[in-house]
């Protein structure tokens, strides 16, 4: 769907591959590339936002909320601004920075053991740090970041098949190492006494889900920029839908995650047609009153 109306009859005959057809160039190179990455996009972003609610004990825990996100933000810009000519390795720089982040918001709400109010303040404090250094590197280096309005609310405007080539591997390496690693995880959510007890090794697995989260939202930031509340709405909903059993959540949040992404881009192009306007205001609409109920009732 979109600002050009399209038969179905005729999407079909695209996707057989007929490239005589008009509306070829439409649906094979702009939607078909785009639809794919609202996917990519949408399971990364959740799936990561489950796994550092489940390591960190914290139900508010979201990529885009504690500053997960910003970070990689912030590297991922560094990286298109001081090596132009190495876009595809973009990712990671922004897993760096996505790791960065994770670490010092680990660090400054640790106090002998982990508090949710003490994650979601060292976040915030986290998150407008990284968030002030994005806006320096727009101001100053303007010229060299394009699209940076698309860019701090989360666009999929101009996006195609290199996009979906250069997210794909991150993508692919991230869901298949989370789900074979989902008991773990269980574990882990038992609090790090009982994990121990049960001989996880409770060091070594949190450093591999922080990485492993720190990748998933690097690759998605690196591609369409700063989207929020993803990782914080859809784990939540697949927990009441599913129960709290990591090995079913997490294969849940990859497929609700890609859908509400999927969805959300679809009305943020199709409301104002011919105008778009960023997902990431559609997602702030949907996450910002998801946040609030949640933050009452847990906190």
């Amino acid at each position: 769907m979109g600002a050009t109306k399209i038969p179905l009859l005729t999407i079909f005959r695209v996707l057989k591959l007929e490239p005589n057809i008009p509306e070829y160039n439409i649906i094979f190179n702009i939607r078909l590339p785009r639809m794919i990455l609202c996917l990519l996009v949408g399971a990364n972003l959740s799936l990561s936002g489950a796994i550092l609610q489940g390591v960190m004990n914290n139900p508010l825990a979201d990529p885009s909320i504690i500053g997960v996100s910003s970070g990689a933000g912030l590297f991922g810009i560094g990286m298109i601004i001081l090596f132009p000519s190495y876009t595809h390795i973009v990712p990671i720089g922004a897993f760096c920075g996505a790791m960065l982040a994770s670490f010092l918001i680990y660090i400054l709400s640790y106090n002998g053991g982990i508090e949710p109010k003490r994650i979601i303040l060292a976040g915030v404090a986290v998150s407008l740090l990284f968030g002030a250094g994005i806006s320096s590197l727009m101001v100053f280096f303007s010229d060299r970041v394009p699209g940076a309005l698309s860019f701090m609310n989360g666009s999929f405007s101009k996006v195609s098949w290199p996009e979906v080539k250069m997210i794909l591997p991150y993508s692919l390496i991230g869901i298949v190492i989370s789900l074979l690693l989902s008991e773990k995880l269980n574990i882990l959510k038992l609090g790090d006494d009982v994990a121990r007890a049960v001989g996880l090794n409770v060091e070594r697995y949190r450093l591999i889900f922080i990485a492993i989260a720190s990748l998933l939202a690097a690759s998605a930031v690196s591609v369409i920029g700063l989207l929020g509340f993803v990782g914080l709405i859809v784990p939540h909903t697949v927990m009441l839908i599913l129960g709290g059993d990591y090995n079913y959540s997490l294969l849940g949040s990859i497929f609700l995650g890609g859908a509400l992404v999927s969805f959300s881009d679809i009305f943020a192009r199709t409301i104002l047609s011919p105008f778009e306007i960023p997902v990431g205001i559609i997602m702030a609409a949907l996450g910002v009153p998801f946040f609030i109920i949640l933050l009452r009732n847990t906190l």
